[in-house]
């Protein structure tokens, strides 16, 4: 199966809720590396790589977030995989 990244921007009410451990353990769950971490407008940006379903079943969770989250707005820009990671992380 061909990978891709995914770049992911999410606002909200998405800073202080645990939004970046929820990402981390979706992603870990689902088998796709990267990273995410909190950025100084208030959203969250998140690099993600796997497949194209692996990738779409992630936002559809990103979407949602955790408890006590809420997400207005989602912006997915997809690219070619570069190979860098190998696990997902929380910077």
């Amino acid at each position: 199966m061909e990978k891709l990244r995914a770049e992911i921007y999410v606002y909200g009410i998405v800073q202080g809720v645990g939004f970046r451990y929820f990402t981390r353990t979706h992603a870990r769950k689902i088998g796709l590396t990267g990273f995410v971490e909190n950025l100084i407008d208030g959203s969250v940006h998140i690099v993600v790589d796997g497949t194209e379903a692996s990738l779409k079943q992630f936002i559809e969770i990103v979407k949602r977030g955790p408890y006590g989250a809420r997400v207005d707005k989602v912006d997915v820009k997809y690219s070619q995989v570069k190979n860098e990671f190998v696990d997902f992380e929380i910077y």
